[in-house]
């Protein structure tokens, strides 16, 4: 913000929405109408309870990435855009924008009459202020940020981020719980993750935060106040940390709360279905699509080996997982990519076919004959949770992988402990964990597979210790590379490269399952869902 200033451009006559990855040219978004998502004529008043099962360690993602939290920080505290279900992106906090032809530039034009929740004007000191903060403090916003330079306040309603090189996911990257825009006033000068406001927000959003109970809920109230008026629709939002999965189905089904996003056993959703009061939504959430998968620690002498690892990926039935593990609420997946990040998603990789025998000849052909108890040496396997289709999954593989000769030895920890052991103290061999593709691979993919995000003590980096010459060459290439077309044939070679080394065996995507009381409406619009500012939501009573 210190740097001198260059003048707005002029908007062009013609209007285009901006794609994540198409910055080809200079595009102005000007004097667009604002856009509702909503397709029916909503009723005021009313309260939803909104199951997220785990409690989150904040409130606000202005300094942490925690899911649960997902659900919570957007509806208090707003991020400049918020995008269509065909990632289009639309006005919230931004009204207009533009990117330059070299995409190095990026203007952001704001709404006027904003006030903060505490009665403050918002502008752009708060934007560009939040911005670096972002980059300073997220456990993503330091990659997803770091090629923005400078964030220049050009006057109180206009802002221009100057970057060192392009970043084409950029524009893809301003979702509320993604990138909260926080008060200047009240975090400058403080230690951003220990500020007080993480854990009692002050935003522009549709609620305002009331109270939070420890161990019970969260409690959201309309914002009277708020720039969307007549939105919000709803008189409050409560949140509730409901763990135990016959508690969660309960709760749902007694109206206890009208939303649940966790701890539903898979075996109760059919059951669930048949209930005329309750709709059980499985529409895929674009934005942050969840893979489940195995992660192989490449320090290990035998997953060293390509061969092991092949033969690993041969004696494993995903399908079988697919409809067991899962009782089919999950897609089969042969590569890091999962097909709800459509854009990106390859799906003419090599694939590792169910075939045991193969396995076996496999393991023979690398050296590790079987011994006289029958098995060629041992593995650990560890889940991320130590209940449900983590530790099922784990357990189908260490059966599966005893058949073929290889022992191996399953152990169950609490997830702190987990993320611990595997990305901390390396004592792992195989790991069952979910990983988000994100919105964008440069942001959600690359910190998997690329060499210099082996960062022991950070957790969802480089786990397996990979390395790849040409696999970090496609990955850097495409993090910068401004045609479309380009960039989605570097990240194609990349899906091959990696399934064809498998660092990683990606098994599953699992659908997200939401079961909500029918009478709740706009409750998932556009490719946040249920983490967007739920501004739109209604009870139809």
């Amino acid at each position: 913000m210190t740097s001198t200033p260059i003048s707005p451009p002029k908007p062009t006559r013609r209007a285009f929405l901006l794609s994540s990855v198409a910055l080809a040219a200079v595009v102005a978004v000007g004097a667009i109408p604002e856009i509702s998502f909503a397709a029916e004529e909503p009723t005021r008043g009313g309260s939803v309870s909104i199951n997220i099962g785990t409690e989150p360690p904040v409130l606000v993602l202005i300094a942490h990435s925690a899911g649960a939290a997902y659900y919570i920080s957007g509806k208090a505290t707003e991020s400049l855009l918020t995008y269509d279900r065909d990632f289009n992106p639309q006005p919230l906090l931004a009204t207009e924008w533009t990117v330059s032809e070299d995409g190095l530039r990026y203007w952001f034009k704001l709404r006027q009459g904003v006030r903060w929740h505490d009665g403050k004007d918002f502008t752009a000191e708060d934007v560009a202020f939040s911005i670096l903060a972002l980059k300073e403090n997220h456990p993503r916003g330091r990659a997803t940020f770091a090629h923005i330079q400078k964030a220049n306040v050009l006057n109180t309603h206009e802002v221009e981020l100057i970057l060192s090189k392009p970043a084409p996911y950029l524009l893809t990257a301003f979702a509320s719980f993604e990138a909260p825009i926080v008060p200047k006033h009240l975090y400058e000068g403080t230690k951003i993750a220990e500020n007080p406001h993480n854990v009692a927000p002050v935003g522009t959003g549709p609620y305002k935060f009331v109270e939070w109970v420890r161990g019970s809920h969260a409690l959201f109230s309309r914002n009277e106040d708020y720039w969307g008026s007549p939105k919000p629709y709803l008189d409050q939002i409560i949140f509730r940390f409901i763990i135990d999965p016959a508690a969660a189905v309960a709760a749902i089904e007694t109206g206890e709360v009208q939303v649940s996003t966790a701890n539903l056993p898979l075996t109760d959703i059919e059951r669930l279905k048949t209930n005329p009061n309750l709709v059980v939504d499985t529409d895929p959430a674009p934005y942050s699509p969840s893979i489940a998968r195995a992660e192989f620690n490449l320090e290990n002498k035998y997953l060293a080996d390509i061969k092991v690892r092949h033969a690993i990926a041969h004696a494993v039935d995903k399908d079988f997982i697919v409809n067991t593990v899962y009782l089919g609420y999950a897609t089969r997946l042969d590569g890091p990519v999962s097909p709800d990040l459509a854009k990106f998603y390859t799906p003419d990789l090599p694939k590792y076919e169910f075939d045991p025998a193969k396995a076996e000849k496999l393991l023979d052909e690398a050296g590790y004959a079987r011994g006289a108890d029958g098995f060629r040496f041992k593995l650990f396997i560890d889940p991320t949770q130590p209940s449900g289709p983590p530790k099922q999954t784990a357990e189908y593989i260490a059966q599966a992988l005893a058949k073929v000769g290889i022992k191996v030895e399953l152990r169950t920890q609490d997830f702190a402990t987990f993320v611990k052991r595997v990305f901390t103290d390396r004592d792992f061999d195989i790991a069952i964990e979910g990983m988000s593709n994100l919105y964008d691979p440069t942001v959600g993919v690359q910190r998997l597979y690329w060499s210099k995000n082996f960062k022991p003590g950070v957790p969802f980096t480089n786990g397996s210790k990979y390395s790849n010459p040409e696999v970090d060459r496609l990955l850097e290439t495409a993090a910068v590379e401004i045609d479309t077309r380009k960039r989605l044939e570097l990240f194609n070679a990349f899906q091959k490269l990696v399934v064809e080394d498998l660092p990683t065996l990606d098994i599953v995507t699992p659908a997200v399952i939401t079961v909500y009381d029918r009478r709740v409406k706009n409750l998932k619009l556009g490719v946040e869902h249920l983490w967007a500012n739920g501004s739109d939501i209604y009870l139809d009573e």
